[in-house]
């Protein structure tokens, strides 16, 4: 079994990462448009496209499966109603 390393904090993307973590539980981290960074989920894909910025090996996400959207779930369920319908 694969472990994700994480960067450390004595690597370049550790210290970017560190330093943008601090900033958020104290308060001070603001995103691109100049407001106050409140989620935490925020504060890290802040941190770690700093951390890229700088240089740092860090991977991207990786890709999950997407679910079957509301719209597409809406026109198979219109589909069988329809079907349903010249059949009677």
């Amino acid at each position: 079994m694969a472990t994700r390393k994480s960067p450390s904090k004595n690597s370049k993307g550790g210290r970017k990462i560190h330093k943008v973590m601090k900033e958020h539980k104290e308060g001070k981290l603001k995103s691109g448009s100049g407001r106050k960074v409140k989620n935490r989920k925020q504060a890290i894909a802040i941190a770690l496209n700093e951390a890229r910025e700088a240089g740092a090996k860090i991977p991207k996400k990786k890709a999950t499966k997407k679910k079957a959207t509301k719209k597409a779930a809406t026109k198979s369920a219109t589909k069988k109603k329809a079907s349903r319908k010249s059949k009677s």
